[in-house]
């Protein structure tokens, strides 16, 4: 029997999209987006600023004034994605799912979450504080 869902034909395409390498290159093309909008929302001559910088399987979200330096690490490892703060300190992992329904999906905490979803999880806190 013919499988007549053309949306599923291709799933190797997708399967492949849904690797570790590939979703932490989109993840970070998010971030860096995130960045630059965040950027954009500052006061003028405000005294802070966000930047963003990969390294090799690291890529980091920083935020700078004068007085504080913090930063958010995000780390594609074997079978995960960690995220840690300038401490090291893990703050969570996110691992990935192809679901049967030929869908990519992103477990953090034992809890299904959408890229937009990890990607507030770990930036809210250095975006979003009072400076």
């Amino acid at each position: 029997m013919a499988d007549n869902d053309a949306s599923n034909s291709d799933w190797v395409n997708k399967r492949f999209r849904c690797s570790l390498p590939n979703v932490f290159k989109d993840l970070t093309l998010q971030i860096e987006e995130d960045v630059k909008i965040r950027n954009g929302l500052r006061p003028a001559n405000s005294p802070y600023e966000f930047s963003a910088m990969a390294h090799g399987d690291d890529f980091t979200v920083v935020l700078e004034t004068e007085a504080i330096r913090k930063a958010v690490i995000f780390t594609r490892e074997e079978h995960a994605i960690v995220v840690r703060d300038d401490h090291g300190k893990t703050m969570f992992e996110v691992t990935l799912t192809f679901n049967d329904q030929g869908e990519c999906r992103f477990h953090v905490n034992h809890e299904e979450r959408e890229l937009w979803q990890v990607r507030r999880m770990a930036l809210e806190g250095l975006l979003f504080q009072d400076y």
